[in-house]
């Protein structure tokens, strides 16, 4: 018996929830609970539709209440609580899993609603709690952060006896056929972007301005896309875990339109994520006016095209990976870690695009290495703490299969 939780509803939570259905012999019992339970319902009633019988109840809860969440834990009594809600709600999930004895993982961390400023330190000061209170809690465990960390963790088991150099690259390569559109939450999606960019070299961490350093990468199947050096919390944990690495870096690709379009609303002020108020008509006809306080970010999360709405005219792939430096055998070699995920056929299977696929699929597995028993040990930990064997196994098993390449140029 596993009885697993899942908060949110959105293209992730979709794509995991499809593949629970798709494992009912480590899934036994499963919710999901959003802030909005009419969208749990349409969730069950698409998985359903596409002829996976399991048994799934649905729930409403605010994410930001932890008495809410506390009620809602107790009244379930999941083994596993599989957040995938927005990362300003990490921290009052956490708070109630301990509060109420549940086991906890999650795709991104931490970060609060005033700052556009992600790190680890808030979710690994739980670390003690959770292992005094015998419960695991695993965070990241998507594709970047989640697969990149597992890559990294395989590479340094197998095939280097230290790794020197790490470059995460994330290509998408797909169209969405839209003039601007994000791949995930908007509002996620613009704050990461714009924020300041960060890598790790020599010891120490060096800040750059959002999007300053960039060079074309050659991607599998795809060919060269100009990437961009940006800060990602996977870093963080990995040069902590393999303290042999000199230099790591992230780099993910855009369009020119894209940043054309993001250096438009950041220049306009619809990047902001504080508040403004400005003066609205009452819903009564009446032709008064009455000042309304919004974050233009979350009014701009309003009006772009939803992500989940992206899939059906989705083409194109992703490409994501690991390029590694490092030493074996008292020589130095590289390897190429990848996988490349085609929109059409996420779309086909969950009715999502590839970027949600290649997030969601691996959420699942997490959630099947802890329903297994493989990766469980009290504490706070991130996915590279784990034996990444098992992990990469499900992922040429469940949609995601992966490529290496030995001693190739790694253009970085």
């Amino acid at each position: 018996m596993s009885r697993v939780l899942m908060i949110g509803a959105g293209g992730v939570a979709t794509v995991a929830a499809f593949k629970i259905a798709q494992n009912t012999d480590v899934f036994t019992e499963f919710m999901i609970a959003s802030h909005h339970k009419e969208k749990c319902d349409r969730l069950v009633k698409s998985i359903h539709d596409k002829g996976y019988q399991m048994n799934i109840q649905t729930a409403e809860v605010d994410a930001d209440d932890v008495e809410q969440l506390k009620a809602l834990f107790n009244s379930f009594k999941p083994e596993l609580v599989l957040n995938l809600a927005l990362p300003y709600q990490d921290l009052t999930i956490m708070d109630a899993c301990l509060a109420c004895g549940v086991n906890y993982m999650d795709t991104a961390n931490y970060e609060p609603k005033d700052e556009a400023h992600f790190e680890y330190s808030w979710q690994w000061a739980y670390k003690d709690r959770f292992e005094k209170a015998g419960l695991t809690a695993i965070l990241g465990c998507g594709f970047d952060p989640g697969v990149s960390g597992i890559f990294t963790a395989y590479a340094a088991k197998h095939v280097f006896d230290e790794i020197t150099q790490l470059d995460i690259v994330d290509c998408n390569a797909g169209n969405h056929h839209k003039a601007f559109a994000t791949n995930f939450n908007p509002e996620i999606n613009i704050r990461e972007i714009t924020q300041k960019g960060l890598y790790y070299k020599d010891g120490k961490w060096i800040e750059t301005a959002p999007l300053e350093i960039h060079k074309s990468l050659t991607y599998p199947n795809i060919g060269p896309r100009e990437s961009y050096l940006m800060h990602h919390e996977e870093l963080e944990s990995l040069v902590k875990n393999y303290p042999t690495i000199k230099e790591a870096r992230f780099w993910m690709t855009f369009g020119q339109q894209y940043l054309t379009y993001l250096d438009c609303i950041q220049n306009i002020g619809m990047a902001r994520i504080d508040e403004v108020t400005y003066e609205a008509p009452l819903a009564d006809g009446s032709g008064k006016m009455v000042k309304v306080n919004i974050v233009p970010l979350q009014f701009l999360k309003a009006v772009l095209p939803n992500p989940q709405d992206l899939g059906e005219h989705y083409d194109g792939e992703t490409s994501i990976g690991c390029r590694i430096r490092g030493i074996k055998d008292g020589k130095e070699h590289t390897y190429y870690i990848y996988n490349n995920c085609k929109h059409q056929d996420a779309y086909q299977e969950t009715g999502m695009q590839g970027v949600s696929y290649t997030t969601g699929v691996p959420a699942m597995i997490g959630a099947m290495m802890f329903c297994k028993g493989i990766w469980r040990k009290p504490g706070v930990w991130n996915v590279e703490d784990f034996d990444p064997d098992p992990f990469m196994e499900q992922l040429n098993k469940q949609g995601l299969p992966w490529n290496e390449v030995f001693d190739g140029d790694l253009e970085l």
